[in-house]
């Protein structure tokens, strides 16, 4: 699972990195096109990527793993829309939602039929929500973010509140 993870985030990187020619921002007064960084919590650990591809529209995709189990892993899509609501403008809120699908250990995240089925992973699909604030630093290429991030399974575990709702974010910005 660990090389499955790995392999997915270097060709995104890759991707992105060559998509990342000199162009007109896309991103308007939001400071940078495309960033790729470190997502935690407590309980979870992965990576982030960020891409804005009109004004205040941007997609992020987020890959989280359990720290305390590593078999289980996620993998989440978002639209987000960012806005500068403060007199700074290296704040930025945004909000958004998307879907993820994961790949859990029974035991871990659906402990009522752990009793029933028997050990073993599962997939599962779900909504997510987010919202969150923004940070971009002036003259090095880093922004910090936190966020909620609230989500549904439909099936499985099913949490609106769980380990994966909120989050802090480092990224390098390109």
């Amino acid at each position: 699972m660990k090389q499955i993870v790995l392999l997915f985030g270097l060709i995104t990187l890759m991707a992105v990195t060559a998509n990342a020619q000199k162009r007109r921002s896309s991103s308007g007064d939001f400071g940078y096109d495309n960033a790729v960084g470190l997502r935690v919590n407590p309980w979870l650990v992965g990576g982030t990527i960020k891409h804005f591809f009109t004004g205040p529209h941007a997609i992020e995709g987020l890959v989280t793993t359990n720290v305390s189990n590593r078999r289980n892993v996620t993998f989440t899509g978002l639209y987000e829309y960012h806005i500068a609501p403060f007199p700074k403008p290296e704040f930025h809120l945004y909000f958004g939602g998307g879907a993820h699908v994961g790949v859990y250990d029974r035991r871990d995240y659906d402990y009522d039929n752990y009793w029933r089925h028997g050990d073993g992973t599962y997939v599962s699909a779900g909504l997510d929500g987010i919202v969150g604030l923004e940070y971009k630093f002036k003259n090095i290429p880093l922004v910090v973010s936190a966020d909620l991030k609230p989500y549904f399974n439909f099936n499985g575990g099913t949490h609106f509140v769980g380990e994966e709702i909120g989050g802090a974010s480092v990224r390098y910005t390109f």
